[in-house]
């Protein structure tokens, strides 16, 4: 008779989960609890204000906005807990090999195709070169120093200029030296990017350039080598 299998593991509740990124955060952020308490306060007591000004006497629209402040307060308390974990979950890997990859895999915005694999790698230097693809085009980001990297970036340039010869090509060096970006900046770089493609285009890049790393035949469908040029 086959003995049943284990129970699977049973994920923690919502509250669990909260006093986990509380407690990690706390052990590299000791200052984080007084902050959340200070964006609590500060959201009741603008309740407590509406309430006095806009309440009118009544004890039931006190009560509505009192009850508001105290959301807003607890709201913003979490608002403040969540910006201060992905501080310190950035912190954490910073520097790493594989902190970029890490960032595209879990943080890259809507719109953008990304994978947390390098597309090349400097196996004694283990500097790397990752690719998102996205409305304003193909980002390689370099996670290694400018004066090394530069041979790696002028490679995938010219594997994207064989496939996409059309499409505009951004680097983003990624680290903590001059002239960087850091984690956290990622995302706010890349949309800081003119839009350039379509999102079809997009689709059609993307594929392209998976075939290429996969030494795949390439997929038909939107041919980004005759994408309209790139008006300067």
């Amino acid at each position: 008779m086959a003995r049943p299998s284990a129970a699977p593991a049973k994920e923690p509740g919502r509250i669990k989960q909260f006093l986990q990124v509380l407690r990690i955060t706390r052990e590299s952020d000791p200052n984080v609890v007084w902050w959340m308490l200070l964006g609590f306060v500060v959201g009741v007591a603008l309740g407590v204000v509406l309430a006095v000004v806009l309440g009118g006497g009544n004890v039931f629209s006190i009560i509505v906005w009192v009850l508001v402040g105290v959301m807003a307060g607890g709201l913003a308390a979490l608002i403040i807990l969540n910006r201060r974990a992905e501080r310190t979950a950035y912190a954490q890997i910073e520097g790493r090999p594989g902190a970029v990859g890490a960032v595209l895999r879990t943080a890259l915005r809507r719109g953008w195709r990304g994978s947390e694999v390098p597309v090349a790698v400097n196996g004694r230097t283990k500097d790397a070169v990752y690719r998102a693809v996205g409305r304003p085009g193909v980002v390689l980001l370099i996670e290694g120093p400018k004066a090394r990297t530069q041979r790696l970036v002028d490679e995938e340039r010219r594997k994207v200029a064989r496939v996409a010869p059309n499409v505009p090509v951004s680097v983003l060096h990624v680290g903590t030296e001059e002239g960087a970006i850091r984690l956290s900046q990622i995302n706010r770089r890349l949309a800081r990017l003119k839009p350039r493609l379509t999102r079809a285009e997009v689709l059609a890049v993307s594929n392209r350039l998976e075939s290429l790393t996969a030494g795949l035949p390439v997929p038909k469908g939107v041919d980004p080598t005759r994408l309209r040029p790139v008006r300067r």
